[in-house]
C-alpha cells in the first residue's frame, strides 16, 4: 500500500478499485447517515463503483482514501473536486466518515494530511468546504482543520429531496505556513 503523507495514526491514499469490497461495507453501514448529507445516489454495485471511480481519471477530481497507518483499514474518504488551474490553483473538497469510525479523530488528522498534500503536491492555493448549517460535527470538523467561514450560499446542492443552504468554508496555503 502506498501512502501519500503519513500521521500519527492515519496516512491518506488514492481509491482504487480494490476497495469496492470494503467500501460497499462501510457505506451499508453508513446509508442512513450518509441520506441527509450527502448528495447523489448511494454506490450500492461494482459498476455503480466503477462510473464513481471513472471521474478521477482527468484533471478536474482526485479521490483519496483516509485509512489507518498500521492496518489499512478505511476510515474515511476525501474528494478534491473542481480542480481550477491557472490564476485560481483551487478546488472543493467533499469527505465523509463512516459510522463505525466517527468520533475517533481520524478524520481530523486525515483532512490535515489533505490540506498538506493539496498544497503541496498538487499545488493548489485555495480549497473550500460547503456544508448544510445543521451538519454541526462537520462544521466542527472542518474548523479544527484550519477553514474559516467565508458566508453562507443559498440552496447550493439538492440532497436529500430537496435544495439545501451551505455554508462556505475556505483555508488557503498562507493560513496552514
Amino acid at each position: 500500500m502506498i501512502y501519500l503523507a503519513q500521521g500519527p495514526r492515519v496516512a491518506i491514499r488514492y481509491i482504487s478499485l480494490q476497495d469496492f469490497e470494503e467500501l460497499a461495507i462501510l457505506h451499508k453501514e453508513s446509508a442512513e447517515m450518509f441520506a441527509r448529507w450527502m448528495p447523489g445516489s448511494p454506490i450500492v454495485t461494482y459498476e455503480d463503483f466503477e462510473g464513481y471511480l471513472a471521474r478521477f481519471d482527468g484533471p478536474l477530481h482526485e479521490g483519496f482514501l483516509i485509512c489507518l497507518r498500521d492496518t489499512g483499514a478505511i476510515v474515511g474518504r476525501v474528494n478534491v473536486n473542481n480542480i481550477v488551474r491557472g490564476t485560481h490553483q483551487s478546488a472543493t473538497i467533499g469527505y465523509s466518515a463512516y459510522a463505525s469510525t466517527t468520533g475517533h479523530g481520524y478524520l481530523t488528522e486525515g483532512l490535515k494530511l489533505l490540506v498538506a498534500y493539496a498544497f503541496g503536491e498538487m499545488e493548489l492555493h485555495r480549497l473550500e468546504a460547503n456544508i448544510q448549517p445543521s451538519n454541526t460535527a462537520s462544521l466542527r470538523l472542518i474548523e479544527r482543520v484550519g477553514f474559516e467561514r467565508e458566508g453562507c450560499s443559498r440552496n447550493f446542492q439538492y440532497v436529500d429531496g430537496a435544495w439545501r443552504d451551505h455554508e462556505r468554508w475556505a483555508i488557503t496555503a498562507e493560513m496552514v505556513i
